[in-house]
């Protein structure tokens, strides 16, 4: 192994103080987050987060980009709204959230390579409270990439797990479709100018969907999150293959830069190694960096992905996808507005499960006041997926027919 694989390979691990997937405690009984800052200039920054109570942690970095994540036990973040936008010295930004049920996560994007000088926390003392406190300076990236291979290399990988779907009865035949809520915990997809967050959003209509899809007694359904928990993407997909899926259905809000335009309306994109257009490019490079995002590293994978990618070329399954994809299109007609060109293709991670028909739902645009509007009602996200429930539908009939007359 090269010194530049090693350093990749450690990278990819983690440790959270609080293991694994024990139920969340209740937001008061959690340690708080209750301010935020950052001091200095790019030759010494300091990273302050104010805490309720001292707690530990772990920290390590990463490259490519450069970043700086701090693992701790799971909390409750009372941050202003805007906080991490902007930084200061050798910190460009910053995001927080929960990384997996009984763990948070901070990441820090740098604008180089940098050394952690210092990283502890503190008990509250003479009226001030608990801090958690990271010194940064700036280092080559030759003694970065040193310190990713050395130093992290006792960590452990962490991340959070898709739920389990619900044990399939004996003789139940019916297809299991596996909703996927886009982005989560650490990872709030796209943001209104209001505040209102993707992955808030797709939750919601999700858990909506799964109602209505249950009530009906015709399918089993799994979400790949049924709360605010970040699930990697391979995880995802690797959930639905595990669980024998017969339809992977991927919902997301997308949204516009500023200063690129508006666009409004619903799209339904299937996987292709070459996007419909610049725009499905763009989305799907953006929901790609879901694991760079969380502070997870993309450039390992397990042995299976060469397979998944020669396994792509099977025709039957991107068939189907495509051909769900049309009825999905025709049946939101009626009930929800559609982008001007409503089928699309790129190469999404998330749907490169070779046996699973799947295919990626954006809703409509966070960035256009018109469909956030939509996106945030009630109504409307009890008649949309009411919509997507009766493509299912459709899609099934025929193959459920099929199977009852064996």
């Amino acid at each position: 192994m090269t010194f530049r694989s090693l350093a990749i390979a450690c990278a990819l691990f983690a440790v959270v103080a609080t293991a694994g997937s024990a139920a969340a405690a209740p937001a008061e009984a959690l340690p708080q987050a209750t301010g935020v800052r950052v001091g200095g200039d790019d030759k010494q920054t300091r990273f302050v987060v104010d805490l309720s109570q001292k707690i530990g942690l772990a920290a390590f970095t990463l490259a490519d980009p450069y970043r700086v994540v701090i693992d701790l036990p799971q909390l409750a973040f009372h941050l202003p709204a805007d906080s991490g936008e902007k930084g200061r010295g050798l910190i460009k930004a910053f995001r927080y959230g929960l990384i997996m049920q009984g763990g948070s996560r901070i990441v820090l994007d740098t604008k180089g390579p940098v050394k952690v000088e210092r990283v502890f926390t503190v008990d509250a003392a003479d009226g001030q409270p608990a801090r958690l406190v990271l010194d940064l300076s700036p280092t080559d990236r030759t003694a970065f990439l040193r310190t990713i291979a050395l130093d992290n290399r006792n960590v452990r990988a962490t991340s959070g797990k898709a739920a389990d779907a619900a044990p399939k009865a004996p003789g139940d035949t019916r297809p299991l479709v596996v909703l996927d809520p886009g982005h989560g915990g650490i990872d709030i997809g796209a943001k209104a100018a209001g505040g209102e967050m993707e992955k808030d959003v797709v939750l919601q209509f999700a858990l909506t969907l799964r109602d209505k899809m249950t009530g009906s007694g015709k399918f089993r359904v799994a979400l790949t999150r049924e709360d605010d928990t970040f699930v990697p993407l391979s995880e995802r997909v690797r959930f639905a293959r595990a669980q024998g899926a017969a339809l992977f259905v991927s919902i997301h809000a997308d949204s516009i830069p500023r200063g690129e335009g508006q666009a409004e309306g619903a799209t339904v994109y299937t996987l292709s190694d070459n996007a419909t257009d610049a725009a499905a490019a763009r989305l799907a490079e953006a929901e790609n960096k879901a694991d760079v995002i969380a502070g997870v590293d993309l450039t390992a994978e397990p042995d299976d992905v060469a397979n998944i990618l020669v396994d792509l070329a099977q025709r039957e399954t991107k068939n189907f996808s495509g051909q769900f994809a049309k009825l999905l299109v025709s049946e939101l007609k009626a009930t929800a507005k559609l982008h001007k060109h409503p089928l699309k293709s790129a190469g999404f991670k998330v749907l490169t499960a070779p046996d699973v028909p799947s295919v990626l739902v954006e809703l409509g645009f966070m960035s256009t006041k018109e469909d956030l509007k939509q996106l945030t009602s009630a109504v409307w996200q009890a008649r949309t997926a009411g919509a997507l429930a009766q493509a299912i539908d459709k899609y099934f009939a025929p193959r459920m027919a099929g199977a009852g007359r064996n």
